[in-house]
């Protein structure tokens, strides 16, 4: 049985039965009662390049320590009988994230859903819930557009000192919208508001992730280049729906130009310590050189060149209860987690080969 003292960007990690972690477009919950991690996120083990599954359900892991995770299981299972369900493994079920509710003492979980393949217009939300992190969940909303507009990436967030919950998304593939949940958290209310607006592919922003220091609230937000890394930006705000302030890109040192070959899918407050860690996907490891990236952007600046966004809200699409075969083999995906450091009010992400917290 391995066991690990430090962390190693990109490497193989290793859980505490020296299986691959298999938890991607993840999220890190602390629980202060077992003073306990929560890793949990996409579970690719089934899913091979040309196959028709896409995951296999949420998958969470614990830690004490941040470095060695024990297996807990599907805290989310896929529904592999039911075409019909947006848990079939061969729909595109990404980033999943549970907030707890304090008004309904419920963990309410969000997933972004997409048919995938000649279906990728049918995209939306669903929303679950439990009474324990661990589940069961059942369905709040099966299928939920906010807005009435379609849902990219996102990242959900609650307010210490108001309580309130949000969400921030991609409006595919040209704004950025911060909304206002609910008081229980499973949908939006109509307050809103649109950043990162009229950008096209690459530029678009996409994969929000939400953050707070000394008052101060950030995003970390990433291009829009399929699973080929991109260089990510980082920007600062007081008020949910007010303006964001654009502060570039957050990598330092960065030859791949890429975010280090990864996309950044949550940040880590560690309790107790002034120390902050992005935790990212390496969706392609051992791919990226630097031209390379430049070609996958210039391709896609001619593809979107003519692009011209639809605004128009859209009524949710009923699943098209086909089997789809997927081209990318995620399952090989590794994860970077890099200390964030500050200039001023900036974030600034610098590599590592190994580290301790």
């Amino acid at each position: 049985m391995k066991t690990y003292d430090c962390i190693r960007p990109g490497r193989v990690w290793l859980d505490t039965a020296g299986k691959p972690i298999q938890a991607h477009g993840f999220s890190v919950f602390y629980n202060e009662e077992k003073k306990l991690y929560y890793w949990y996120g996409e579970n690719k083990e089934r899913t091979k390049k040309g196959g028709t599954i896409w995951h296999w359900g949420v998958r969470l892991y614990t830690s004490l320590d941040l470095y060695n995770w024990t297996d807990r299981g599907l805290i989310i299972p896929p529904e592999p009988e039911d075409l019909s369900s947006p848990l079939h493994p061969t729909y595109c079920m990404d980033r999943p994230h549970i907030l707890y509710c304090k008004s309904t003492g419920k963990y309410v979980a969000w997933l972004k859903i997409m048919a995938g393949g000649e279906h990728a217009d049918c995209q939306f939300m669903s929303v679950l819930q439990a009474d324990e992190f661990e589940g069961p969940y059942t369905f709040v909303h099966k299928i939920y557009k906010p807005l009435q507009m379609d849902t990219g990436d996102f990242a959900l967030h609650v307010d210490k000192e108001t309580g309130r919950g949000y969400i921030f998304f991609e409006r595919p593939h040209f704004q950025l919208i911060c909304a206002s949940l609910t008081e229980d958290f499973t949908g939006v209310t109509g307050e809103y508001s649109v950043h990162y607006d009229g950008l096209l592919p690459p530029y678009t922003r996409e994969a929000p992730v939400f953050f707070e220091r000394n008052g101060k609230k950030y995003l970390f937000t990433s291009g829009t280049s399929g699973y080929f890394p991109n260089a990510s930006r980082v920007c600062v705000f007081d008020d949910y729906h007010g303006e964001y302030k654009d502060l570039g890109d957050p990598c330092i040192g960065d030859k791949s130009h890429a975010t280090f070959n990864s996309q950044i899918t949550s940040v880590l407050k560690i309790p107790g310590k002034e120390l902050y860690v992005a935790c990212a996907d390496r969706w392609k490891p051992g791919w990226l050189v630097p031209k390379m990236s430049k070609q996958i952007i210039s391709g896609m600046e001619r593809h979107f060149k003519d692009y011209r966004p639809d605004g128009s809200p859209r009524a949710a699409q009923p699943l098209p209860e086909v089997e789809t075969r997927h081209k990318d083999n995620t399952w090989k995906s590794r994860y970077v987690w890099l200390p964030v450091e500050w200039q001023g009010e900036k974030p600034v992400i610098r590599w590592h080969e190994k580290w301790r917290l």
